[in-house]
């Protein structure tokens, strides 16, 4: 009970991630009119305007639309590896933590994991990961980054800092690809041209999901090789598509109108931070929330993240587990600020109810 309503009765807070963001009407209604063909055979037109879009949008040769974010980082790093080759990935980066192994077990690729800072890989700690190797050893082809970084906080990684990888990079002839399945909450974090972040990538992606409210899929973008790469393995993983356009023209909409809006749930997310250090046993470090995720440590509180979020959801909110003591809550485009009062009265009950 949570002031005297019933558990059905409450409008249900969700802050588990931005994937759950539903698309907006318009993106529903283009649907109905857009031109459509056969992608694999003709190409659908629909589909090539998106992808001509996005490439101009942050800078890059071309773009291919995949059906998800993981394909689209499997497709990556298929596309400019080989099997046995290792890859630098930040220790709890998407692709190492999330996709299944799919790195290894499909790529056949060697993680190389690395400590990051805030997410953020350090020039020296690359450089020496690359050292320690010997030349009947050592086939790193990639570094790879996480812009922003999910695990870390929603964290930023800014545009001195990939040029300085770059410069690791470059002077042993490595390639960089950027998971950049948040990459426009990251340009809008740090007030700058989406491009000043991807200039110095050689390949990256990006999702029209999550905050920009697509209902599916993600875009590969890199150079014309590249691309041409990306393509056949997509083929491989069964991603080829037929009339994607009903896909494509909702990621049309979401290039239009959708970025510039992340502000709100930046600020919805800086909100939900704030009142949550004024609860007793809830820890929040303010340097990670600089988008729209906030990443808090419950163990004030005597309890584990899966005893909080079962609590928690009990009064009226849904929130995702990192592991440990550490929780995490998103916000993105049907999330207000009503429902972050809301959301903040409700956690402070719950923690309340954990201390007695």
């Amino acid at each position: 009970m949570l002031n005297g309503r019933n558990e059905l009765e409450m409008k249900m807070v969700d802050l588990r991630s931005d994937t759950l963001t539903l698309p907006t009407r318009e993106m529903l209604e283009s649907i109905l009119d857009a031109p459509l063909g056969d992608d694999a055979r003709d190409r659908d037109p629909t589909v090539e305007r998106l992808e001509e879009m996005a490439a101009r949008k942050v800078g890059k040769e071309e773009a291919v639309l995949v059906t998800s974010g993981t394909q689209a980082n499997l497709v990556s790093l298929l596309s400019q590896t080989s099997p046995g080759d290792e890859v630098i990935v930040e220790s709890e980066a998407h692709i190492n933590y999330y996709e299944a192994g799919g790195l290894s077990s499909v790529a056949g690729l060697m993680p190389r994991p690395v400590v990051g800072k805030l997410g953020a890989l350090s020039p020296d700690q690359v450089e020496r990961t690359i050292l320690t190797g010997t030349p009947r050893r050592s086939r790193i082809q990639l570094i790879c980054i996480e812009n922003t970084h999910n695990r870390a906080g929603g964290t930023c990684i800014s545009p001195s800092q990939i040029a300085d990888l770059k410069e690791v990079a470059d002077k042993h002839g490595l390639s960089i690809y950027m998971d950049g399945a948040r990459i426009f909450n990251a340009a809008i974090a740090l007030r700058v041209d989406v491009r000043e972040l991807t200039k110095n990538v050689d390949s990256m992606m990006f999702c029209l999901s999550k905050g920009l409210s697509g209902p599916v899929g993600s875009i590969v973008l890199g150079t014309h090789e590249f691309i041409k790469k990306a393509r056949e393995w997509r083929s491989v993983l069964g991603g080829t598509l037929r009339q994607a356009g009903i896909i494509a023209a909702p990621g049309i909409v979401a290039l239009e109108k959708m970025i510039d809006r992340l502000r709100e749930d930046h600020e919805n997310a800086r909100r939900l931070a704030e009142g949550l250090v004024d609860i007793r046993g809830i820890v929040v470090d303010m340097r990670t929330v600089q988008t729209n995720i906030v990443k808090l440590d419950v163990s004030g509180l005597g309890c584990d993240c899966n005893r909080f979020m079962t609590e928690l959801e009990k009064h009226g909110v849904r929130a995702s587990g990192l592991g440990g003591s550490m929780v995490r809550m998103v916000t993105y485009r049907g999330i207000e600020a009503s429902d972050i009062n809301t959301a903040l009265e409700r956690i402070r009950a719950t923690a309340e109810s954990l201390r007695a």
